[in-house]
C-alpha cells in the first residue's frame, strides 16, 4: 500500500500552541486542508488569533494578497475533539510539549482513531522517535517530523527514522517536505538530531567563555555574528527565543552524551532569573577575539565531525541544517574546509583536552589530516540507481541548485564515471528538489575577472558537451526553476519534459553577462535564431513550461505530482529498447544538424546497415516473429 501524502489529502496536528499553530500555517499555505486541536477552547482561540496575526503581516509586507489569506484562513479548521480531528487525516503531527509520558499516551489514543494507512509524526527536538514510536500501533509509520522556529517561515525540516520506522515513510515525509516548500534533512535518532546536537552547545559554549572570562558578552556575541556569518550571535538569539529553551535543551543533551554536554552555571542562573542577556552593556574586546572563535570552532568541528562518524547525519545535511535552519553562511564542514583540516583538528583537540575523553575527536577527521586532505568533500551531485536507469540529482536545494565550480567538477566526474558502466541504458538529469537549476551561482561569479569568467564559461561547455555526447539517452527532467545555466545544462540533454508551473528562461543578460555553456547556441539549433534571439535578448525568467513547448524548448508537460513518475516511465521504456540501435541512432540525430542532407541521409543509411550485424538485431526480429519480449544485450 502506498504512503504517499498525496496534495490536498488532509493534515492534522495536534497541539496549537506557538509550534503547532505554525506548522498548521505552513500546511495550510502549501495547500493542505488542516485539522488544529487543542484540548481547551481558549487555546485554539489563541491559536487562531496566532496565525490571523502571522497571515495578517504577510498580507502587509505584501508576501500575500487579501484572497490568499482568506484561502489560507479557509483551509483551517480549530476543535477540542480529537476524533474529528484525526479521524480522516492522511498525516498527524504532534506538536504537544516535551514530555515523553504525554506524547505517548497521545499516540497510543491516536492509534486507535486513525487508519492503517495513516503517518503520524512527532515534531519533538529532544526526545527519541523509537521509544514514542512504542504505543503506536503501526510504528512502520511513525516518524520523526521536526519543524524549526518558526515553522510557518523556517525552510528546515528534519526527518527522523525511529527503530521501526519504514523507508517508505521517511521517503513520503521527504517528499512531503519539498511540498511544503521546505528543505528536508535526514538524520537519525540521537540526542538533539543534527542541527541542536552542535548549535545548543555552541549556545551554552558562548555562556562557558563569559563564565571563565575569556570575553565578555559583547565580544562573545561579535565573533559568533562574524564566524558563522549569522544575523544575531549566541546572546541575542538566545533573548528572542527563550533562555529556558538553551537550557532544557542542554539538559537533555547532558543525559545522553555526558559532562561535555552540561549547562554551564552561568546558563542555569540566567534560566532561574528569567533575564535576557545584557550583552550591549560593555563593548567588543578586539584582543579577545581570536581566543573566542578557536573555541567556538574547536567546539562546532569536533560535533559535526562526530555526528558523520556516528551516522547521524550526512556532511552535506549537517552543512544544509546550518544554513537553511539557522541562516548561518556557511556550515561547519564548509568552515572547515575553509580553514583547513589541519588546524580544523588542531582547533578540535584543543577543545576536547578540557573534558578529560568526555568529548571524544572524530577518528575520521584525524584519517583524513593524516591522508593529506585540506577540504571535507561534499556532495553536491548525487547518483541513484533504477536497475539500467540512473538518475544524476543536482543536489544544492538551499540555494535552488544553483551551479557553481564544485558542481561542474562533479557533474563532468559523474558523468565520466556512468560511462563505464555498460549495463546503463539512460540517464535523468533532475534536482535532487522540486527545483532543477536556478543558475549559475552569482555568489561564486561576482568576484572573476575575464580570465575566472572564461575559465568558468568553458568549464560549463565541456559539462554540456559531455552531456550532450553520452553514449546513452539523457534526459532532462526539469520543474520549478531552469534558468541560465540551469537550462543551458537541460538543453544539453537529448530532450526535456518539463513540469507544469516551471519557469524557463536565460536570464543572463540581467546581470550584465550572457549564456556561455552553449545555450545560445544549442537553443538556436533547438528553436530556430528568432527565437533564440527572443529568448536571450529579453533575459525572460518567466517563460513557462507551456510556452517553452510551444516554442520547441521541452518535449513534453507534465503536472508536477506525476512528472517523476513519468519520466521514470519514460526512462524505462528507453532502456527496453536495443541499446546499440538508440545509441547509434542518437549520434545520427545529433551530427545531422551540422550535417547537409545527403550527408545526414548517408550516415543514417550506413548505421542502419550496421544494426544487421548485432547480436541484438536477431534477437529483436525473433522475440517478434516468436511473439515474445526481446533480450537486448548491447551486442
Amino acid at each position: 500500500m502506498s504512503v504517499r501524502i498525496a496534495p490536498g489529502s488532509p493534515i492534522a496536528v495536534l497541539g496549537a500552541g506557538n509550534m503547532g499553530s505554525g506548522i498548521g500555517q505552513a500546511f495550510a499555505q502549501a495547500g493542505f486542508p488542516v485539522r488544529l486541536y487543542d484540548l481547551t477552547e481558549p487555546l485554539v482561540h489563541k491559536a487562531q488569533e496566532r496565525i490571523e496575526t502571522n497571515l495578517a503581516g504577510a498580507v502587509e509586507r505584501k508576501k500575500l494578497t487579501h484572497d490568499q489569506r482568506d484561502a489560507v484562513l479557509g483551509r483551517l479548521f480549530f476543535s477540542t475533539d480529537l476524533t474529528s480531528v484525526t479521524q480522516q487525516a492522511r498525516l498527524v503531527v504532534e506538536a504537544v510539549f516535551e514530555e515523553e509520558t504525554v506524547k505517548r499516551a497521545l499516540f497510543e489514543q491516536v492509534g486507535s482513531i486513525v487508519s492503517s494507512d495513516t503517518i503520524v509524526a512527532t515534531n519533538t527536538s529532544s526526545l527519541s522517535v523509537t521509544r514514542l514510536q512504542e504505543p503506536f500501533p503501526h510504528p512502520e509509520r511513525f516518524a520523526g517530523l521536526h519543524f524549526f522556529y518558526p515553522a510557518f517561515l523556517n525552510r528546515l525540516i528534519e526527518v527522523v527514522g525511529g527503530g521501526q520506522t519504514s523507508q517508505s515513510t521517511l521517503a513520503a515525509l521527504e517528499e512531503l517536505s519539498y511540498r511544503l516548500r521546505k528543505i528536508p534533512i535526514r538524520t537519525a535518532d540521537r540526542a538533539g538530531f543534527a542541527v541542536n546536537r552542535f548549535f545548543v552547545p555552541y549556545l551554552n559554549e558562548a555562556t562557558r567563555l563569559a563564565e571563565e572570562s575569556v570575553a565578555n558578552l559583547a565580544t562573545i556575541e561579535t565573533v559568533g555574528r562574524e564566524l558563522f556569518g549569522a544575523k544575531l550571535g549566541p546572546f541575542e538569539l538566545m533573548n528572542q527565543t527563550g533562555v529556558p529553551i538553551a537550557f532544557h535543551s542542554m539538559t537533555s543533551l547532558e543525559h545522553a552524551f555526558g559532562a561535555a554536554y552540561a549547562p554551564t552555571a552561568l546558563l542555569r542562573r540566567q534560566f532561574e532569573a528569567n533575564q535576557p542577556w545584557p550583552w550591549q552593556k560593555d563593548p567588543p574586546e578586539a584582543d579577545r577575539m581570536d581566543a573566542v572563535r578557536q573555541r567556538f570552532r574547536g567546539l562546532v568541528f569536533g560535533i559535526a565531525a562526530r555526528l558523520v562518524e556516528e551516522r547521524v547525519a550526512s556532511a552535506e545535511a549537517t552543512d544544509r541544517g546550518a544554513v537553511v535552519g539557522l541562516r548561518w553562511q556557511r556550515g561547519p564542514f564548509a568552515l572547515m574546509s575553509e580553514l583547513g583540516l589541519s588546524d580544523a583538528l588542531y582547533d578540535v583537540e584543543a577543545y576536547a583536552a578540557r573534558f578529560s575523553g568526555s568529548f571524544p575527536v572524530s577518528a575520521e577527521l584525524h584519517a583524513r589530516v593524516r591522508a593529506g586532505e585540506t577540504r571535507w568533500p561534499l556532495r553536491l551531485v548525487r547518483v541513484d540507481r533504477e536497475g539500467p536507469v540512473a538518475w544524476v540529482l543536482l543536489d544544492r536545494p538551499e540555494v535552488l541548485n544553483a551551479v557553481n565550480s564544485h558542481v561542474l567538477e562533479q557533474l563532468d566526474e559523474t558523468f565520466a564515471s556512468l560511462a563505464e558502466v555498460p549495463e546503463l541504458r539512460v540517464v535523468v538529469l533532475a534536482g535532487s528538489s522540486p527545483v532543477f537549476a536556478a543558475g549559475a551561482d552569482i555568489a561564486e561569479m561576482v568576484d572573476k575577472d575575464v580570465a575566472a569568467g572564461r575559465a568558468f564559461g568553458f568549464a560549463g561547455q565541456a559539462v554540456c558537451k559531455r552531456i550532450e555526447e553520452f553514449r546513452t539517452p539523457v534526459i532532462a527532467l526539469v520543474e520549478g526553476y531552469a534558468l541560465g545555466g540551469g537550462l543551458e545544462l537541460a538543453l544539453a540533454c537529448d530532450f526535456i519534459v518539463a513540469a507544469a508551473g516551471t519557469r524557463l528562461g536565460l536570464p543572463e543578460v540581467k546581470v550584465g553577462i550572457h549564456p556561455g555553456w552553449g545555450g545560445a547556441s544549442r537553443l538556436t539549433r533547438l528553436a530556430g535564431r528568432a527565437t533564440a534571439k527572443y529568448v536571450v535578448f529579453t533575459g525572460r525568467e518567466d517563460i513557462t513550461a507551456e510556452e517553452a513547448l510551444a516554442l520547441g524548448i521541452v518535449t513534453r508537460v507534465v503536472p508536477p505530482e506525476s512528472i517523476r513518475e513519468e519520466v521514470g516511465r519514460i526512462a524505462r521504456q528507453i532502456s527496453e529498447r536495443a541499446p546499440l540501435g538508440v545509441q547509434w541512432v542518437k549520434s545520427v540525430v545529433n551530427r545531422a544538424v551540422d550535417s547537409s542532407m545527403e550527408s545526414a541521409l548517408r550516415l543514417e543509411g550506413e548505421s542502419a546497415g550496421h544494426t544487421f550485424a548485432t547480436h541484438d538485431r536477431t534477437e529483436g526480429m525473433n522475440a517478434f516473429l516468436e511473439r515474445r519480449k526481446p533480450q537486448f544485450e548491447g551486442k
